[in-house]
């Protein structure tokens, strides 16, 4: 496989994606509504509120947490222990939500849009192969999701050391299973709805059709993922490794699947 090939695919559907404000203006807009704007206020009202009845109900759900979280918020006050529970383990699922529905929505339109845009005869007349136009689709369909996904989780983490970081003693987070979280759990979990979201739309004949049955699609996946990822973070590093590299797996045979539904008759609309 040619990769100046596949990146040069890539580029030109990214390039699209910048020119078109009406779709990254609400990406990023999604991203800082589940990265800044909603962990941000929860964690500065909290720690404002201070130990007020209902903070130390919620509090208490540290003591279902690991030993090592515990341990840490020994003597801290209830919204002290409340902040840490909600920053390193139940915002878990902004990291998972919010790449999956950024690229599902990228991913649907990406070939169905050649056909509709009458560019696929460009495409399928290209010296690229069925297999390197088909990886193309795929890391520009990835990258919009993950890298916003990695500016906000930085934002994210920035936040998080700000409010909750004085009472742990200083700057914590990311912590050592979120790492493994965004850099070993996530990406794999993204190639398997995308081989899932590129098949459908190399398949269906308007981008309409595509964006509903990737939605249809995409949403048990969402949850599957959601709770894979938030099991690896209860559980700790060593599951979340053992649980990406399942996912791993699945992605790579589905990626290997998924390539063959990329054919020249079918850029050309006229696979019957």
């Amino acid at each position: 496989m040619n990769r100046a090939r596949v990146w040069t695919i890539a580029r030109s559907d990214l390039r699209q994606l910048r020119r078109s404000p009406d779709f990254w203006a609400p990406m990023l807009a999604m991203a800082a509504l589940f990265f800044v704007i909603i962990p941000t206020g929860l964690l500065l009202g909290i720690t404002r509120l201070g130990s007020v009845p209902t903070v130390q109900k919620v509090s208490t759900a540290l003591d279902f947490l690991p030993q090592k979280a515990q341990e840490q918020m020994a003597g801290a006050n209830a919204a002290e222990r409340t902040s840490y529970a909600l920053a390193v383990y139940l915002f878990a699922p902004l990291a998972v939500i919010v790449p999956l529905t950024i690229s599902t929505a990228v991913g649907a339109n990406t070939l169905v849009g050649e056909r509709e845009r009458g560019t696929g005869d460009f495409l399928a007349h290209s010296p690229a192969s069925e297999r390197e136009i088909y990886f193309g689709k795929l890391v520009a369909s990835l990258l919009p999701g993950y890298v916003c996904t990695l500016v906000g989780f930085a934002i994210y983490s920035l936040a998080v050391n700000l409010i909750v970081g004085p009472a742990v003693g200083g700057w914590f987070f990311p912590t050592l299973d979120w790492l493994v979280l965004m850099l070993w759990v996530i990406p794999p979990f993204l190639a398997i709805t995308l081989s899932v979201v590129l098949r459908l739309s190399a398949r269906v004949r308007s981008a309409a059709a595509a964006q509903q049955a990737s939605g249809l699609v995409s949403l048990p996946l969402i949850m599957i993922s959601y709770a894979q990822s938030s099991g690896s973070l209860s559980t700790g590093t060593r599951s979340g490794l053992l649980i990406g590299a399942v996912a791993w797996a699945v992605a790579v045979l589905g990626l290997v699947r998924g390539a063959r539904a990329v054919t020249r008759p079918r850029l050309l609309g006229v696979d019957g």
